[in-house]
């Protein structure tokens, strides 16, 4: 099918992920024993229903990262109750009360992780909006835009080092290295990404190395950590690692896909961003290797007219079967992560998780 991925695996009404997703399922007998297939209003579920078993847990996060504004300088308050006020699907600190439910849940410590781990994604997207001199975020301004660069990047560091404390305070080693060590991957990740920007001759597994960096290693962080303060035996713990790396690669691919796709209201952000930086997306990656001649992605890179380029390489995109072709790679990790769950605990929370990497495939922004 041509055209934009935001008609691509609507369902029927069903909770079910994309076609390919549930061609794998069916191969491997899991769509029953996961609870996949149960008929749901509206085709796909949002994510305040999605969360519904850990909502009154998320508000103690929300409660904490509210708090974390309370500061005695005026300016520094400002600037955190700006960025961690901004919404969003508060999707890490959800996976971290959730991977935490299927053995000892251990309220607090679960809270503070999930805390520490929203911490470090808003972290990470106000140091992202400052080095590519972003201006709008969720359909507002940036930080960076408001503030400047130099407050942007300082009050990322900032919120980085309160992650850090939020981590420690759960006194478990463990998830404490995770902390430190998911922190050194990001950075390396984005290091990447900066000193390979407008670069056309990388492969598929340099991308997914720099996706898997940048922003699987977050969702694992957040799932490992759960199993991890849980009290989850070994072959839970990796079994919930293996999802959350998986469901990362997943969402990033949407998350590149809708780059192509969406509009800017939908996601509160310019479409065409990543080519404008000179990030080597997926969808992009596959039109450079399918059209050798003319390749609007290859004449951006060597500095030809941005919008001229960048609105060819949209329309063609839209207009090819790239966009099915990068979904059913997205799908392929989905697939993967719901085979991890097969190894944990059959409970409502394994069909939440499930759940989620529906939400992942079929999402708009």
């Amino acid at each position: 099918m041509a055209g934009s991925g935001r008609n691509c695996r609507q369902g029927k009404g069903y909770c079910l992920p994309s076609p390919f997703l549930l061609n794998w399922m069916r191969k491997r007998r899991l769509k029953r024993r996961l609870g996949w297939g149960m008929p749901i209003k509206g085709g796909v579920l949002r994510l305040s229903t999605i969360y519904k078993s850990v909502r009154k847990d998320m508000d103690r996060v929300e409660e904490e990262l509210k708090s974390v504004s309370r500061v005695d300088f005026p300016w520094l308050s400002e600037l955190l109750d700006y960025s961690l006020g901004g919404g969003g699907k508060r999707m890490r600190p959800a996976l971290t009360l959730l991977s935490g439910r299927f053995y000892n849940y251990n309220f607090d410590h679960l809270v503070l992780m999930a805390t520490s781990v929203e911490l470090m994604h808003a972290a990470t997207l106000i140091h992202d909006d400052a080095i590519d001199n972003s201006s709008v975020r969720r359909g507002r301004a940036t930080v960076n835009k408001v503030w400047g660069e130099d407050k942007a990047v300082l009050l990322g560091d900032y919120l980085f080092a309160k992650a850090g404390e939020y981590c420690a305070d759960t006194q478990n080693l463990r998830a404490i290295k995770l902390f430190t060590q998911t922190l050194e991957t990001i950075s390396a990740g984005e290091l990447n990404q900066i000193f390979n920007a407008f670069n056309p001759k990388q492969s598929r597994q340099h991308y997914l190395k720099r996706i898997s960096d940048k922003t699987a290693a977050l969702f694992t962080l957040a799932t490992e950590s759960g199993a991890i303060l849980s009290q989850a035996p070994e072959e839970a713990v990796r079994a919930l690692r293996d999802y959350g790396y998986n469901l990362g690669i997943a969402f990033q691919i949407v998350d590149d896909i809708l780059d192509f796709t969406s509009t800017e209201e939908e996601m509160g952000k310019p479409i065409g961003s990543d080519l404008a930086q000179g990030t080597l997306t997926l969808p992009a990656m596959l039109l450079l290797e399918r059209q050798g001649e003319n390749n609007p992605v290859a004449e951006l890179f060597r500095g030809g007219d941005k919008q001229k380029n960048i609105k060819l390489a949209l329309e063609t995109v839209c207009n090819s079967s790239i966009v099915d072709e990068c979904y059913q790679v997205a799908s392929d990790y989905c697939a993967q992560a719901c085979r991890s769950l097969s190894l944990l605990p059959d409970n409502p929370t394994r069909r939440t998780l499930a759940e989620l990497a529906d939400f992942v495939i079929r999402r708009k922004r």
